[in-house]
């Protein structure tokens, strides 16, 4: 007898950006304790590239980050995307600046990663 799972949930996809390796890690670890697909990269320039070509459900995107920005990576990924973007910033001050370019929520590092999770679940819901 062969049994299949009809209702199959599909993993949910996180792309966490972040020049800060040890950031990566704690994000990739904790959101795939909580069931989510977790992509990660350190460059502004390849998240842009992974949002158009793979399409994640959701970015946590650093907003100070070398080379590209992730006020540069909100502004080219809103040209094409409106996939949900949680901005990151040990500087509170440029919050403002993040939503106004398309963010749709902010944490100040350091932050409580259960608060990442659970945020990026209520937005998730939200946006079903």
């Amino acid at each position: 007898m062969i049994i299949y799972n009809t209702n199959m949930e599909t993993k949910k996809q996180v792309l966490v950006v972040d020049d800060e390796q040890k950031i990566i890690n704690l994000l990739r670890i904790k959101l795939r304790l909580h069931g989510y697909d977790v992509i990660t990269t350190t460059s502004g320039a390849e998240a842009i590239e992974i949002i158009r070509t793979q399409q994640p459900d959701i970015v946590l995107l650093d907003i100070l980050m070398p080379g590209v920005t992730g006020i540069e990576v909100l502004s080219a990924v809103r040209a094409f995307s409106q996939v949900p973007v949680v901005a990151l910033t040990a500087k509170p001050d440029t919050i403002p600046l993040a939503l106004k370019h398309g963010a749709n929520a902010s944490l100040s590092k350091p932050f409580d990663p259960d608060q990442v999770v659970k945020m990026i679940g209520t937005i998730l819901n939200s946006s079903v």
